[in-house]
C-alpha cells in the first residue's frame, strides 16, 4: 500500500517540525510549508492525500488558503489546525471548505488517526473539471475545451486561465495575476502583456465572441459578452 501524502502548512517552526517528524515515524509522507502562498503553489504542483492547515499563517491564512484552493478545484480533504476553539470559529472553518478541525494542543496519535481517516474518503481531488459558459478545464489533466474544440495551451496559459476562470466574472487585478503566477516576479515587465497575448490567442481568437477581457485600469477577467461591464 502506497504511503499517505501530506501537506503540513504550519508557520511555527517548532510545532510543523515536530508534527512532520512525528507523521514520518507513523509512514506518512510530508511536505511542508510556512505560509499560505507557498502552500497554495505546492498544492497546484502536487497531488496530496491531505493537507493540514494552520489557520494563523502569514500572507494567505488557512481559511483564506482554503477558499481559493476550493475555487480552483482542488478539493483534498483538509484538516484545518487551530487555537480558536469556539463554535463560530469552526463554523467559518467548515464554511471556507474544511473536512476537518483539529483544536490546538491536541495529541500527536489524534492528529494520525484524523489524517487516516480522511486519507481513506474517495478524493473529491479526481472531479477536477471546471466549467464556465462554452469552456470546461480539467484541472488533473491540463487539458482545456472550448465549444467542444480543445485548446492547446503552454503550462503558464493553462495556470492563468484556471486562475481567471475560477473567478470568473471577477476582474483580477494584474499585481494579483503576477503573484499568482510567479509569486509576484515575473520575469519581465512584459511577461503578463506575452502571456495575456499567447492566451487570446488560443482562446478567443477562432471563436464567435472573446471571454478574455482586459479593462483598462483596473485588470483582466475571463467574462460572457452580457457579464462584461
Amino acid at each position: 500500500m502506497a504511503a499517505i501524502t501530506v501537506l503540513l502548512a504550519e508557520d511555527d517552526p517548532g510545532i510543523q517540525e515536530s508534527i512532520a517528524d512525528f507523521l514520518q515515524w507513523r509512514g506518512i509522507e510530508v511536505d511542508c510549508a510556512r505560509e499560505g502562498v507557498q502552500a497554495l503553489s505546492l498544492c497546484q504542483q502536487n497531488r496530496y492525500d491531505v493537507l493540514i492547515l494552520d489557520i494563523r499563517m502569514p500572507r494567505l491564512n488557512g481559511l483564506d488558503l482554503c477558499e481559493r484552493l476550493r475555487a480552483e478545484g482542488i478539493t483534498t480533504p483538509t484538516l484545518m489546525l487551530t487555537a480558536l476553539d469556539t463554535l463560530d470559529d469552526k463554523v467559518r472553518g467548515f464554511q471556507a471548505g474544511t473536512d476537518d478541525y483539529l483544536v490546538k494542543p491536541f495529541a500527536m496519535d489524534e492528529l494520525v488517526c484524523r489524517v487516516q481517516a480522511l486519507s481513506q474518503r474517495v478524493s473529491r481531488q479526481r472531479v477536477r473539471v471546471l466549467r464556465y459558459g462554452p469552456l470546461e478545464l480539467d484541472v488533473e489533466l491540463q487539458q482545456v475545451w472550448r465549444d467542444g474544440q480543445r485548446l492547446q495551451l503552454m503550462p503558464q496559459a493553462f495556470q492563468l486561465l484556471r486562475y481567471l476562470l475560477a473567478r470568473a466574472p471577477r476582474v483580477v487585478s494584474r499585481s494579483e495575476l503576477e503573484q499568482a503566477i510567479w509569486q509576484g516576479e515575473p520575469p519581465d515587465s512584459d511577461a503578463l502583456r506575452s502571456l495575456l497575448y499567447q492566451l487570446r490567442g488560443r482562446l478567443d481568437k477562432p471563436f464567435a465572441y472573446p471571454l478574455l477581457h482586459t479593462l483598462r485600469g483596473r485588470g483582466v477577467c475571463l467574462a460572457l459578452p452580457e457579464e462584461v461591464q
